[in-house]
C-alpha cells in the first residue's frame, strides 16, 4: 500500500475542508455526509483503542478488543500505528487532553 493518496490534490482539498470545520457539531454533520455509519463506527473504535493504549498501564489487547467490540487484530494495528505511524494519534490525543 502506498502513501501517495495523501499527497494528491484531492486529498489535500479534503484535509483543507476538514480544517474549516469549527465545532464538534460541524464535524458530525460533515462526517455523516462523507462516511457510512460503519466507517464512522470503525474510526470511533480505532480512536477509542488508541486512547486505551495511551494510558500508563494499558489493558491486554484481548480485553481492549472485547470492550470495544472489535478484533485483537484491529487493536494490534492501532498499536502499531500509535507507536510507529506518522504521529497523528499521539498529536490528537495530546490535544484533547488540554
Amino acid at each position: 500500500m502506498t502513501n501517495d493518496i495523501y499527497n494528491t490534490k484531492e486529498a489535500r482539498e479534503l484535509f483543507d475542508a476538514i480544517l474549516t470545520l469549527k465545532t464538534a457539531d460541524e464535524c458530525e454533520r460533515f462526517f455523516r455526509d462523507v462516511c457510512t455509519i460503519k466507517e464512522v463506527e470503525e474510526m470511533t473504535a480505532r480512536f477509542r483503542i488508541a486512547q486505551m493504549l495511551s494510558v500508563a498501564k494499558p489493558k491486554p489487547y484481548a480485553e481492549i478488543a472485547k470492550e470495544v467490540k472489535t478484533s485483537t487484530a484491529t487493536v494490534t494495528r492501532v498499536a502499531h500505528w500509535l507507536h510507529h505511524g506518522a504521529g497523528g494519534y499521539r498529536l490528537a490525543l495530546k490535544r484533547i487532553k488540554h
